[in-house]
């Protein structure tokens, strides 16, 4: 699929073998930047299918992110959910050397706060205390240059629409 060389041994390391079909749908249009809806059932590899290209892509256009910024975001409803795909990134990533953190409401802001002052590579988060770190300065999206909505369905149901509109709002519309 095209994936850059320390993707490839991160994958080998965890057992993967060949693409899941909304992987192989999925990936190369991610990689070259393309907008992406993707359904399909739980256990089929779909934050895979996102987080390899995002991960490629960042790869292969390296830039220090910059303090209290980060390049991709991807908004989780939970925190659990949220917590799995920070580790998804960290485990694809692990040859890669980025940056990634999870923020989601309930704990405390210090640890969030220190690991948005570094400037991230990767940022999930829940959209309420994501929105509490940009109104407080501790995060800056004018930067971001790749934005997943993951569970968009379970967002919605939940009411998250006002604070998913805020939070695009402040990411460049062309990203």
């Amino acid at each position: 699929m095209g994936l850059n060389k320390a993707l490839l041994t991160a994958l080998a390391a965890t057992g993967y073998e060949k693409p899941t079909p909304i992987q192989a749908k999925s990936i190369p249009d991610v990689m070259k930047g393309k907008d992406l809806l993707g359904i399909a059932q739980t256990g089929t590899g779909k934050t895979a299918a996102f987080a390899l290209p995002i991960l490629h892509r960042l790869a292969e256009n390296r830039v220090a992110p910059k303090p209290r910024t980060t390049r991709a975001l991807i908004l989780s409803p939970t925190r659990e959910l949220a917590t799995q795909i920070a580790d998804s990134f960290k485990q694809y990533g692990a040859h890669l050397g980025f940056r990634v953190a999870v923020i989601f409401g309930g704990v405390k802001y210090g640890p969030q706060e220190r690991a948005l002052q570094q400037g991230l590579d990767v940022l999930v988060a829940a959209p309420g205390r994501l929105l509490d770190h940009i109104q407080q300065k501790t995060l800056d999206l004018s930067s971001t240059e790749i934005f997943v909505l993951d569970e968009a369905d379970q967002m919605l149901d939940l009411g998250f629409i006002k604070p998913i509109r805020q939070i695009v709002s402040r990411i460049p519309a062309k990203r």
